[in-house]
C-alpha cells in the first residue's frame, strides 16, 4: 500500500492557478492542456481526490473538490474541465481490488480520461474481450495515464455498457477537436485497432464499488455531470468579475458616462449576481445533503438524485446566462478576440451542449419529484 505521507501535495492551488492564467493562451491554440499542467495538477492533489483513501488517495467530499474545479474554470474553463477529470476515479472503484492496486502501484496520482460514447460491441474471448473501434469526446486525453473506451454490455452486466481500460500506447488519439469553445479540453476520438482486454479491467460504469468508502457510495452518474457544470460556475463568476471591473473603470468608446453610472448596467449586474449565487448555493447544499447521507451510511433517494442532477442542469444554464449578460452589457469592446468576454462566452456555450445537462434533465428530475419513472434512460 502507498504510504500517503510520501506522495503528499507538493503545491498550492494557488501556485496553479497562476502558471493556467500565464499558459491558457497556449492549451486553446493547441487544443489540450500541456502535459507539464497536468503535472501541477498532480502536484496539487487533484487527481488522487477520488483515488481511494487505501491507496494513498485523498477521498475527497465532492463539494471540495468541486470548489476546486469552480476556481481552475474562473482562470480557464478549460483547464477547469481536464481537471475535472480527478474525480473520474470514483468509477474505477469498481475493478476489481487487484486491479486497483496494480494502478495505484506508482501511487496515487492517475490522470483518467475515456472516449465512452458510442458503446461498441467487442469479440467475447476466453478472459476478456477483443476491442476495436472509435469513442467520441476524450477529454484531457492526451495527458491520461490510463484511458477508458466504451462497450456494449452482456448477460453479466445487466446489460449495462462496460468500459475497457487501456494503456495510452494501445490507443490512437485522432485530432478532430475542432470546435467553438473549451478548445483546450483536447476532447478527440479514440481509436482502438484490436486489442485484447482482460475482464479485470473492465468494469460497469456506475457499477459496484469494491471499495467500502463514503465517496464510493455517493450517485456517481450525477457526479460526473457535477463536475462538468461546475465549469460554467466559474466561468459566469470571472464573466460578472470582469464586468464590474471594466464597469466601475472606464468611459465609453464614445466618451460616454463609464458603464457604471448606468441605471441598467448596474440592475443587469445585480440580477446576474443574485442568480448565479443562487443557482450556486442550491448546488453545492443538494451535494453536501446527499454526502451526509452517504457519509451516514444510508444510501442516497431517487429525490437526491434527482436534484443532483437538476443543480447541475441549472448552475450550468445559469452560469452561461451571466456570461451572456456580462458580454451584452459589455458593448462594442467585448467583439474583439482579445477581450475575456470571448472567451467566456464561447466556453460557456459548449458546457450546456454536454448530454448529461440537456433540457430533458428538467423533465427526468420533475418526474422523480413528482414519483413518477423519469423518460431518460440511466437518470438515477
Amino acid at each position: 500500500m502507498t504510504d500517503i505521507l510520501t506522495t503528499a501535495p507538493q503545491t498550492t492551488l494557488d501556485h496553479v492557478l497562476e502558471v493556467i492564467a500565464e499558459r491558457r493562451q497556449e492549451f486553446g491554440e493547441q487544443k489540450f492542456v500541456s502535459q507539464d499542467i497536468i503535472c501541477e495538477f498532480k502536484k496539487a492533489g487533484i487527481f488522487r481526490s477520488a483515488t481511494p483513501k487505501r491507496f494513498g488517495g485523498g477521498g475527497l467530499r465532492p463539494s471540495e473538490f468541486l470548489r476546486i474545479i469552480e476556481k481552475i474554470s474562473a482562470v480557464d474553463a478549460s483547464a477547469g474541465w481536464v481537471a475535472s477529470f480527478g474525480s473520474a476515479n470514483v468509477y474505477l472503484a469498481a475493478l476489481p481490488l487487484q486491479s486497483q492496486a496494480e494502478l495505484y502501484a506508482d501511487g496515487p496520482d492517475v490522470a483518467f480520461a475515456g472516449g465512452l460514447f458510442p458503446v461498441q460491441k467487442a469479440e467475447r474471448v476466453t478472459g476478456g474481450w477483443n476491442v476495436a473501434g472509435e469513442w467520441k469526446f476524450a477529454s484531457g486525453c492526451k495527458g491520461a495515464d490510463i484511458l477508458g473506451v466504451g462497450l456494449v454490455g452482456n448477460d453479466q452486466s445487466q446489460g449495462k455498457p462496460l468500459t475497457a481500460l487501456l494503456r495510452p500506447e494501445d490507443v490512437e488519439i485522432v485530432e478532430n477537436w475542432d470546435v467553438i469553445g473549451l478548445n483546450g479540453t483536447g476532447s478527440h476520438d479514440l481509436r482502438v485497432h484490436g486489442k485484447f482486454v482482460k475482464d479485470e479491467w473492465t468494469f460497469v460504469r456506475g457499477g459496484e464499488p469494491t471499495i467500502d468508502e463514503p465517496l464510493y457510495r455517493y450517485p456517481t452518474v450525477a457526479y460526473a455531470a457535477q463536475v462538468l457544470a461546475v465549469v460554467n460556475l466559474g466561468a459566469g463568476r470571472a464573466a460578472l468579475d470582469y464586468a464590474i471591473k471594466t464597469g466601475s473603470g472606464r468611459t465609453g468608446i464614445t466618451g460616454a458616462p463609464k458603464l457604471a453610472d448606468r441605471s441598467y448596467y448596474r440592475m443587469d449586474v445585480a440580477k446576474a449576481e443574485a442568480e448565479l449565487r443562487s443557482a450556486r448555493a442550491f448546488f453545492y447544499e443538494i451535494s453536501d445533503e446527499v454526502y451526509a447521507t452517504v457519509e451516514a451510511g444510508d444510501p442516497a433517494t431517487d429525490k437526491q438524485k434527482a436534484l443532483l442532477r437538476l443543480a447541475s442542469t441549472h448552475v450550468a444554464r445559469v452560469g452561461a446566462k451571466a456570461v451572456q449578460t456580462a458580454y451584452t452589457l459589455s458593448g462594442t469592446a467585448a467583439i474583439y478576440d482579445t477581450n475575456p468576454m470571448q472567451r467566456y462566452l464561447r466556453d460557456a456555450s459548449v458546457v450546456t451542449q454536454h448530454a448529461f445537462l440537456g433540457d430533458g434533465i428538467y423533465d427526468g428530475a420533475g418526474a422523480v419529484l413528482m414519483d413518477l419513472p423519469p423518460a431518460i434512460p440511466a437518470f438515477l
